[in-house]
């Protein structure tokens, strides 16, 4: 079976050259199904790991805007529509200097499994942009949003596509982005989701991919009867993601020790409480500054500038129990991982997508610790979506209580299928194994009854 893995494996490198991160994903997956094509040589007959690593469709086109010196600015927009076959292509849009197609393409392949997971209608695809949202003015990323919407428009719809936000598109950007769509298409309809609660957005949609991941952890932790109490947990970035798994980290009665942007990070020792949480809500979320501010405002605090030429990221080297990686991919490399193991740390939950080199985390599965991958343990935020989609469809709004009951529920789920189809497939207790099993399963089944599309 290895000599299939490294067949997939060449095609992807010789179809794809120079993505690395896509050619990343694929290898974790395809490695994990080797143990079920083996049972299942069906699957190989029919071509279904051929088809899966290939689009749907690639869509990239110009971004041309105007910046408020009334200079004219070029970008690159990105749409991949990687697989429909249970539901229409659903992912987030990333605004971000790092966004090119490879990138866009492992986002994508990742959404597949991860919305398969959640138990809702959906396929997978992932967008965006390199424009840079960060330090321009809000006419300036109207202008972009609007742009880059004239030529997306007719490539999505409420039951073709249904983009979210991610990096660098939050409310503001999805708000834009919506306006112009309605605009174009002429029709109110579902077409985006992490709309504003008063024009179709869902409660617990902020919230949704922190406190997912929060659950999910949870449920692992009770596989060996411990809760979250008095837990010292890191946390990477300050975005939406690590905001609120913090909140709820703190609602479970653990403590919070660490938050960081891509200028450096913070260590508070005594614990990101309520009062600093709020604070850094209205740094990033209102003013938009830097993490180092928390350092000028909370003394105690203290701030470590990122440094590009170290091998490793301190973040990861504090005594703690839990890490919760929210921030981008592959911010935890091998060296970061022995840290981890090396500080206590026996539960690593991934609130980013593919945060975790493939050295990190081969070393976590040894050492048998509790390690959740993104594509099961940041589903929440996809699955608030998808009951957001749900909403638009009635015309109708659910309570916050009913939102995030819906969305522990999911979590619960997600987490027993994982463990399920990790036991199933011969490896108790391998959260890769049975998220990537287990998202596999329920998409090539459809493939298999769609026929050769």
């Amino acid at each position: 079976m290895g000599s299939y893995v490294d067949e997939i494996m060449e095609l992807v490198q010789r179809r794809s050259p120079g993505e690395p991160e896509f050619h990343q994903a694929v290898q974790e997956v395809v490695e994990s199904l080797e143990l079920v094509l083996e049972r299942h040589p069906e699957y190989r007959k029919a071509k279904i790991v051929e088809r899966m690593v290939e689009p749907e469709r690639v869509v990239m086109f110009r971004v041309p805007w105007i910046d408020d010196q009334g200079e004219i600015q070029v970008n690159r927009g990105f749409r991949i529509e990687m697989n429909s076959a249970i539901g229409p292509y659903k992912g987030g849009l990333r605004f971000h200097p790092s966004v090119y197609l490879g990138i866009l393409k492992f986002l994508a392949f990742e959404q597949v499994f991860k919305n398969s997971l959640t138990t809702l209608p959906m396929g997978g695809g992932k967008g965006g942009s390199d424009f840079d949202p960060k330090g321009k003015s809000d006419m300036e990323v109207m202008r972009f949003c609007q742009s880059f919407m004239t030529e997306l428009f007719r490539h999505i719809g409420p039951n073709t596509d249904v983009p979210a936000g991610d990096i660098g598109v939050g409310g503001r950007e999805i708000g834009y982005l919506f306006g112009q769509y309605k605009r174009l298409a002429n029709e109110f309809t579902g077409v985006l989701t992490g709309k504003g609660l008063g024009w179709g957005g869902s409660l617990i949609r902020p919230e949704a991919t922190g406190y997912g991941s929060v659950y999910f952890a949870a449920e692992m932790l009770a596989t060996r009867g411990e809760t979250f109490e008095g837990k010292t947990c890191l946390v990477s970035g300050s975005g939406n993601v690590a905001q609120y798994t913090t909140e709820k980290l703190l609602q479970l009665g653990a403590k919070v020790v660490t938050l960081s942007d891509s200028s450096g990070y913070i260590y508070d020792e005594e614990g990101i409480d309520r009062e600093k949480l709020d604070f850094v809500m209205e740094l990033k979320n209102v003013r938009r500054g830097r993490i180092r501010e928390y350092a000028e405002k909370y003394p105690h605090a203290i701030y470590t500038p990122a440094d590009p030429t170290l091998d490793h990221n301190p973040l990861w080297n504090h005594t703690a129990d839990a890490a919760f990686p929210s921030a981008t991919q592959n911010e935890i490399n091998g060296k970061d991982a022995r840290h981890l193991l090396d500080n206590g740390v026996y539960l690593v939950c991934e609130g980013a997508n593919m945060p975790t080199t493939p050295e990190g985390v081969e070393l976590f599965i040894d050492k048998g610790i509790l390690y959740a991958p993104g594509k099961a343990a940041n589903a929440g935020g996809v699955a608030v979506s998808g009951l957001e989609m749900a909403q638009n469809s009635m015309r109708f709004n659910w309570t916050r209580d009913e939102v995030d009951k819906r969305l522990h529920t999911i979590m619960k789920t997600i987490h027993a299928e994982c463990v399920d189809a990790a036991s199933r497939y011969g490896t108790p207790g391998n959260y890769v194994n049975g998220a990537n099993i287990a998202g596999f399963l329920k998409v090539a089944n459809a493939m298999m009854d769609q026929g050769v599309v």
